[in-house]
């Protein structure tokens, strides 16, 4: 399990339960540590303006400036207006998903037949309505961990996982954001490995001049 580093000053440390949402204010220039505890577990992610939430993560943007739909490490989230919103500055696994967004009950009916007991979907609505954000802001988001392979044709799936237990990801704030995950409560496909669903630990710190 990886903390945040030694001499860093943390704001915030938390478990996050398997199937739970979170979310935290981080300011610019503080860190986002997000770490897989067990591996295999994917996280949904979006991140707001802190101050203006109608300025929110923008996957098009984020992979047309570098032409690539996967994010690794010197990765930059960006926003509706194409600004640095958060920059991967640690990855331990790379590859993270920018597609596929969010699972959802009509989702799950159409592709299942049948639901999960939870929903990202849901726990994006129930953690952002916390912060008066509606659902109307919920837009395709990242997801950490989960591997999404496209193939020469444009198929695309999910696979299983590829995250260790202790994998993280780093992300430094470019501007005062607003983070919020669903720690994801899927089971009907690969997403979160042949274990199901896993507590993660969402670290929020200073990093030492």
């Amino acid at each position: 399990m990886s903390a945040a580093p030694a001499d860093a000053a943390i704001l915030e440390d938390t478990i996050v339960p398997a199937r739970a949402p979170w979310s935290a204010r981080v300011a610019k220039g503080e860190h986002l540590r997000l770490i897989d505890l067990e591996g295999g577990q994917a996280i949904d992610f979006l991140c707001f303006n802190a101050n203006d939430p109608a300025e929110r993560y923008h996957a098009a943007n984020t992979i047309k400036i570098p032409g690539n739909i996967y994010i690794g490490e010197g990765c930059v989230l960006r926003s509706s207006r194409a600004r640095p919103m958060m920059t991967v500055v640690a990855d331990t696994c790379g590859g993270h998903d920018t597609i596929f967004g969010c699972c959802g009950f009509e989702l799950d009916d159409v592709r299942y037949g049948k639901r999960n007991p939870a929903s990202c979907q849901t726990n994006f609505e129930t953690e952002l309505a916390k912060h008066g954000v509606g659902p109307e802001h919920i837009v395709a988001n990242v997801n950490w961990f989960m591997n999404v392979p496209v193939e020469p044709n444009g198929r695309a799936q999910i696979a299983a996982p590829r995250s260790k237990p202790g994998d993280y990801v780093d992300l430094r704030a470019d501007m005062d954001v607003l983070a919020v995950l669903s720690n994801c409560p899927e089971e009907l496909n690969q997403a979160t490995g042949a274990n199901g669903p896993t507590p993660i630990r969402a670290i929020v710190f200073r990093p030492s001049d």
